[in-house]
């Protein structure tokens, strides 16, 4: 088995999509909430991409593809750090 991870993400969808979507935004910015539960940030992070992309882009295979890609992204994984960079400011 070969190791998926990219730049400390877990793979590199993950890493993409955390920074081309998610670089520089709060929990709060996506749920509206200051500390949402990471069960609750995973779902929103997930369904704000896919607006995202359905909002910004023509049906066709682009869209396909990209929301194809989202398939390989762990949510966990950026609500999580996203969290945790949260929990780090508020203490400062």
């Amino acid at each position: 088995m070969s190791d998926k991870t990219y730049n400390g993400w877990s793979n590199y969808a993950t890493w993409r999509v955390n920074l081309e979507m998610f670089d520089g935004l709060t929990p709060s910015d996506i749920t509206c909430r200051n500390f949402p539960a990471a069960s609750e940030l995973k779902e929103a992070l997930q369904e704000w991409a896919e607006q995202a992309i359905e909002s910004t882009s023509s049906e066709g295979l682009a869209r396909d593809y990209a929301l194809a890609f989202l398939s390989d992204v762990d949510w966990w994984d950026i609500a999580n750090h996203m969290l945790a960079d949260a929990e780090e400011t508020d203490e400062a």
